[in-house]
Order: C-alpha cells, then structure tokens, then sequence
C-alpha cells in the first residue's frame, strides 16, 4: 500500500509544478499546495532534488499504465492508440501547463544525472512500446517487411519528444503533428494493399 501523506506530497508536488514551473517551484510551494508545513514534507524527502526524483518516479509509473493499456486490436490499431497517449491534450489543456514545466525540467537533464537518469526510462519506454507495436506489425503482415522497428521507433520517438518541445516553445499545434504521424504511418509503415488489420 502507498504511503498515504507521501502520495499527496506527490500530487501537490503536481499541481505545484503546473502553477510555477520548475525553476520557481520551492518547497513552501509544495508544502502549502498540500496544505501541510514543510516540515512535514521534508520528513518524507529532504530535500527540493530528492523530492522531485521521486516525483518523476512515480510519473513514470502512472506513465506505465497508460501505455499498458495500449495493448489491444491490431498493430496498426495500438499504433494509434500510442499516438493518442502522447497527443492526449490541446493547447490549453491540463497537460499543457505540466508539459511546459516538465521542458523546464529537461533542461536541467545535463546537470543533474538523476533527473537525466528517469526522463531516459520515459524515452526508452516509448521507445520500446513503439518497437514492439511495428514489429508485430511487420510480423503479421501489417507493416512491411522492409521496415526496420528499431529505427522507426527511434524517429517516432524523437518526433513525439520533439513536437512536445516544439508545441511549448513555439507554439506548434499537436494536432498537425499528429497528422503528420498517420500519414507517415499510411505512407512508409503499411505494407502494400493493407488495411491495418492483420490477417
């Protein structure tokens, strides 16, 4: 069973993000998002650093179940069940203002081997998640054979990572990368004459 007062800390340290960002984000934030003292929170985590580890440790769990539950229908089918997990959220949805601090966090990466650490199990996930979805897919017929999964997961990801980057530093919407990703995918993933539905 989780530890109760720990999870809450966790959820604060959520909403907390979403409202000041990672650079501004202290612990007195957390603490009155919580509506506990900080010294409550510093009995769990002693700090700003360890607390935030643990923060993206349990994103990455959260992130694994959504990405478990992308496991039914044919390979073309959970390729874009993918695709809505990773574009789950518009412009000026919930998910954008953690998005936005989350790039914050990614630019702390090359300092601090323990937050580059867990944002390279997120991309190895998807990665992985990806790999398998068109290998299948080029197993069963779906995809054709001459695709290589390794290194169409590889753009995939980065192109998922990239457009996330890109929908918060410039302003690009998901919604026509999204777009670009099915048509790569009708275009340079499907083997010829398939429907998507394997046989």
């Amino acid at each position: 069973m989780e530890d109760e007062p720990a999870t809450e800390i966790l959820h604060a340290t959520y909403r907390a993000l979403c409202d000041h960002g990672y650079a501004n984000l202290t612990v007195q934030d957390i603490a009155a998002e919580a509506d506990r003292s900080t010294a409550s929170i510093h009995y769990h985590y002693d700090d700003k650093d360890q607390l935030f580890v643990a923060f993206l440790d349990y994103l990455y769990d959260r992130y694994t179940e959504r990405l478990a539950d992308v496991d039914e229908g044919s390979p073309r089918d959970r390729l874009d069940a993918l695709f809505d997990v990773s574009f789950d959220d518009g412009p000026d949805g919930p998910q954008q203002a953690f998005r936005t601090a989350m790039l914050e966090v990614t630019a702390q990466a090359p300092y601090d081997d323990a937050i580059r650490d867990r944002l390279a199990e997120f991309d190895e996930l998807l990665f992985e998640q990806l790999r398998e979805t068109i290998a299948d897919g080029v197993e069963t017929g779906v995809f054709d054979d001459r695709v290589d999964p390794a290194v169409a997961a590889e753009f995939l990801t980065a192109t998922i990572t990239g457009a996330h980057t890109r929908e918060v530093a410039a302003g690009a919407p998901s919604d026509r990368l999204y777009a670009a990703l099915t048509e790569y995918t009708e275009r340079h993933l499907l083997a010829a004459g398939s429907t998507g539905v394997a046989d």
